[in-house]
């Protein structure tokens, strides 16, 4: 859903919700036996309050009130139908002996009174006119991070919840939103009418005017590069340089407007996704701020893919001359081995008495040459007199000097157009680059150059013999062709360790950049106010005392247990004086593809997402590129269809040929409707849907939300910017990583990253940007979803980080910490490696915090942030303080794993969902051998979106039918039904027809639900 702020005027109520999200919110709340159980479970203070009513029936009613507002933190008519089965739980369990009578629900001042009892108790208040006025403040403030309602919402839960205010209606959710965003599109065209110039909205009108080659500028600038390749870097670099002026307006308007980068990035994504037609109809300051921040954006991603080509390009320089003086000086030292046999009969030639005293020294070389040339046999001699091996890193610059002419095309333009900076004032190698961009800007070679003249004291001494000429008898010299690759070279280490930026770039900016200015900072304490972590408040003194207690306590007691056998599941063997243990694993569970959907009638993919549609509204979501609904039938059915080619992988060329509908309509709808805005709001949908079924209360484990997040890796059949070789997924071909964020069986977020990124780097960009109603407590990764900082970071953000581990007794062999020195540790079976460091975290406490209050109010891409944080090559202060950090977490949750079998079930459950969504993924995207066809990073998106939007139908469907069962069951009474149902998975495909021949056009016959589940409990054992 895209809101302008231009369309949203305060007398309008703005569209925040879907049905189903609002019902999550504010419909009564339905509980399982067990949740029943557990919220009208009464503690001591809540018995005093109900004892204080006589009746039974007020009783009863307090005993509801504090169950549903325990729940959900509001109040709820209690004269609806919804509250019969709780009334009935609550008799039972309180009042086991008393008479069965009909309940009557007391009067208004006595349900008022109990509710102003209850605020008085946890303790919360009313959100009146003050509390209103801290909302709309709060929304404001939201607003320049972010005018995505969904945004706005759940920050204004987040801050009720902080307050403990009670949850206003929707309608007054929707006036102070709306007031919000009307607020901040005022400001904004205040701000823009008052600092651009004539000639400034002149320049951003003519990217909307101008025309070249057919098409207008705006249209030019957005293209993106299709690969790294020397052509595309050439028209990457041509749009960096039209970019470059309107970037600098950019670069100094957008800073007086205090927009957040997420913000920037939310206006920008607009112009991508509306036509330029669209864009001449928005209001003109709108408009203005819209390139303003695609320009922005655009600049820097320019930089990133110049950047990342330079990256790519010198590391397969390296690689390949790396490989060829690998495999020549293993066939010298073949040759060698073979001579030094033959240098035998050399000596010999001098051991042996002549027969003819008259023959000459130089008679006796000749005849030791026809054994061994002259360079062959001074090579042995040099091996067996000073035992000199084979300089292979010489051999390599040779090859790097014979590759020159390559690199010099290929990464001259790239340097030369990329503005590069230093982290350090002191930074010599940035002089050299300065010394190379000049040369190659005046056409020079740098063999015109004076060798004198070219900086050197970058160079480390362990090169310079091989940078320099050796000849003995003249002075030494650069050796121009290896200078420059040694530049190159020093520029790519310096990239990766941080110290080499790029102001104007995203990835590749300096860690400084990522994080707020030291002027946003001096107002931190009203910010980390704002932002309402809870853990951004406890003085580090007092919080570090409190995880010291928690951990050490939890070192003796994990360990006591073990010694006194009580976990039967650590087996622990010893060997003389070596003791090993072992963990043992739960078994597999949630198996794909449930034999009990064998028995519910086979349907094509159209009928399902066409039940979809119906159920979820998703027409809604497929908003017309140029702001209009469609609402003919056809148009819908082309959207199917659409969807189908697109995630399928078949592409709408060879869905035109096999089905229907003609490949120019395709084409057409595709253009006009999908884009990843809509289909990310489409998939939302699904998601909220899925969660909203009874089935899914019975998916949580450990009565908490359990997410995983894995990477599955996709072949990519033609070559895009971000494909990467991956030899142990796809071979010697490229691929791509679609991550994904699955909880509760529902795909609820994803992204496409490159095959050569860590995926521990975009877990918690996952996470926090998860725009469902869907929202995880727990988050469980394979190994590779670990690194330094996930475990400090997803707990500052109130997520339980629960990975599982390869090796856990070598992860806890050198990955446990303690508060004391490891002596103090001696007699226990899991034992610190040393002791935390904690006055690191203590001295950088504050930079700590800068940092996490720069993630919650998203600086910056989260994903860039966590890598430069847990991969840079260089370490400060600051990393290794929240290294530490991270230790202290990471130390607790071990001994957890350890010591709960059922946390390690649910771990391993978690997983195997994720897995199972793969598989169900995969089959999706059977066409083409699974090579994925598409040309560029945005066609990759769309695949993703739709593939994940065709999984989170079926999911749907399967969840719906399993609900009516479910429901059938509990109108029954068939407990065992009921917790049998809850171990089958809705991921299954048995019973779904992707292939075939397609007819869309045709209307799809109605699903019957009623008649599936029937089928299904037909079928039950």
């Amino acid at each position: 859903m895209t809101v302008e702020p231009h369309d949203t005027p305060a007398t309008k109520r703005l569209h925040l919700l879907e049905p189903d999200e609002i019902d999550a919110l504010y419909a009564h709340p339905r509980f399982t036996p067990d949740e029943r159980l557990h919220y009208f479970t009464l503690t001591a203070p809540e018995r005093m309050l109900v004892q204080q009513f006589r009746t039974r029936s007020t009783q009863i009613a307090c005993i509801l009130q504090l169950g549903y507002f325990a729940a959900k933190r509001c109040f709820f008519a209690l004269d609806a139908p919804e509250v019969t089965d709780d009334v009935a739980a609550i008799q039972a369990q309180h009042f086991p002996h008393a008479e069965l009578t009909p309940w009557v629900c007391p009067t208004k001042p006595t349900i008022l009174h109990q509710q102003n009892q209850i605020l008085d108790l946890f303790p919360y208040r009313r959100c009146r006119s003050a509390e209103r006025e801290v909302l709309t403040q709060r929304a404001r403030q939201a607003a320049q991070l972010s005018c995505k309602p969904v945004y706005l919402v759940r920050d204004a839960l987040q801050l009720l919840t902080a307050q403990r205010i009670v949850l206003p209606g929707y309608t007054v959710l929707q006036a102070l939103i709306g007031t919000a965003i009307t607020f901040e599109h005022q400001r904004l065209t205040a701000l823009l009418t008052a600092t651009l110039s004539a000639g400034e909205t002149a320049a951003l009108d003519a990217l909307l005017t101008t025309e070249s080659a057919g098409v207008t500028t705006i249209t030019f600038l957005k293209r993106e590069p299709p690969d790294v390749s020397r052509t595309a870097m050439r028209q990457e670099i041509v749009r960096a340089d039209a970019l470059r002026p309107l970037a600098a307006i950019a670069m100094r308007v957008l800073p007086q407007l205090a927009i957040a980068p997420e913000g920037v990035s939310y206006y920008a994504s607009l112009v991508s996704f509306f036509s330029v037609f669209r864009l001449q109809q928005f209001d003109r300051w709108s408009a203005y701020l819209y390139l303003l921040c695609f320009v922005r954006q655009r600049y820097y991603r320019a930089h990133d893919h110049l950047l990342t080509a330079f990256i790519a390009g010198v590391a397969q320089i390296s690689d390949t001359t790396a490989q060829a003086a690998q495999e020549h000086a293993m066939a010298q030292r073949l040759e060698r081995t073979a001579d030094v046999a033959q240098a035998g009969r050399v000596l010999q030639l001098f051991l042996t008495d002549p027969t003819d005293a008259t023959v000459s020294f130089p008679q006796i070389q000749a005849q030791a040459f026809t054994v061994l040339n002259r360079t062959r046999l001074l090579r042995v001699a040099d091996f067996l007199a000073a035992k000199v091996d084979i300089d292979e890193r010489d051999r390599q610059w040779q090859l790097l000097a014979h590759a020159a002419l390559r690199g010099k095309r290929q990464l001259r333009p790239l340097i030369r157009a990329v503005p590069l900076a230093a982290t350090r004032p002191d930074a010599p190698l940035l002089d050299a680059v300065t010394v190379l961009t000049r040369t190659f800007a005046a056409d020079r070679s740098l063999h015109q150059v004076d060798p004198t003249t070219l900086p050197s004291r970058w160079i480390p001494v362990q090169l310079k013999r091989y940078l320099y000429t050796q000849d003995t008898d003249q002075p030494k010299h650069l050796i121009p062709d290896r200078y420059e690759a040694l530049v190159y070279r020093q520029i790519r280490h310096g990239l990766a360790a941080g110290d080499v930026v790029c102001h104007a770039s995203t990835q590749f900016r300096s860690f400084a950049d990522e994080v707020l200015s030291d002027a946003q900072w001096q107002q931190k304490d009203a910010l980390l106010t704002q932002i309402g972590l809870p853990g951004l408040h406890q003085p580090i003194g007092s919080h570090l005392a409190d995880l010291e207690a928690q951990l050490e306590d939890e070192l003796r007691t994990v360990n006591a247990r073990i010694a006194s056998g009580e976990h039967t599941h650590v087996h622990v063997t010893r060997r003389g004086t070596r003791t090993r243990w072992t963990l043992a694993y739960p078994a597999a569970s949630d198996p794909v593809n449930n034999p009990r959907f064998d028995a519910v009638p086979q349907v094509d993919i159209d009928r399902v997402l066409a039940f979809a549609e119906t159920a979820c509204d998703l027409r809604a979501a497929f908003t017309h590129v140029l702001g209009r609904y469609v609402q003919s039938g056809t148009d819908a059915a082309v959207l199917r269809a659409c969807i189908v080619a697109w995630g399928t992988n078949m592409g709408l060329g060879r869905m035109g040929e096999i089905s229907d509908i003609s490949a120019q309509t395709l084409a057409r709808v595709s253009q006009n409707y999908l884009r990843p805005e809509t289909l990310q709001a489409a998939n939302d949908l699904v998601s909220n849907a899925i969660a909203a079924l009874p089935i899914t209360r019975h998916y949580d484990l450990g009565a908490a939300t359990h997410s995983s997040s894995d990477g599955q890796k996709f072949e990519t059949g033609l070559p895009t910017i971000n494909a990467r070789y991956s030899p142990k997924y796809v071979g010697l071909h490229k691929g791509i990583v679609a991550y994904t964020l699955v909880a509760n069986h529902i795909p609820v977020h994803a992204r496409i990253i490159g095959a050569h990124e860590h995926e521990s780097h975009f877990v918690f960009d996952l996470l926090v940007n998860n725009t469902t109603t869907v929202q995880p407590t727990v988050h469980s990764t394979d190994t590779h979803g670990t690194n330094a900082v996930n475990f400090a970071l997803l707990h500052m953000f109130g997520y339980q980080f629960a990975p599982r581990y390869r090796d856990l007794p070598e992860t806890i062999r050198t990955g446990l910490y303690g508060f004391q020195h490891p002596r103090q540790y001696t007699d226990m079976l899991l034992r610190p490696i040393r002791k935390l460091q904690t006055d690191r975290i203590v001295a950088e406490w504050d930079n700590l915090l800068r940092i996490f209050a720069s993630l919650a109010v998203k600086t910056t891409t989260q994903s860039i942030i966590v890598r430069k944080l847990s991969a840079y090559a260089r370490r400060n202060t600051t990393q290794q303080a929240l290294w530490e950090y991270d230790h202290i977490h990471r130390s607790r949750y071990l001994l957890r794993y350890v010591d709960s079998p059922p946390l390690r079930q649910h771990v391993q459950r978690a997983l195997n969902r994720g897995e199972n969504y793969h598989q169900l993924r995969r089959a999706v995207a059977y066409a083409n051998f699974g090579k994925l066809r598409f040309k560029s990073e945005d066609e990759q998106i769309l695949w993703s979106e739709c593939s994940r939007l065709i999984t989170n139908c079926i999911i749907y469907y399967n969840a719906t039918i399993l609900s009516r069962l479910l429901t059938h069951y509990e109108s029954t009474g068939d407990t065992a039904r009921i917790v049998e149902l809850g171990t089958v998975s809705p991921v299954a495909w048995q019973h779904i027809n992707l292939y075939g021949r397609y007819e869309f056009t045709r209307t799809p016959t109605p699903i019957d639900i009623d008649d599936m589940a029937a089928a299904l409990r037909k079928q039950s054992p």
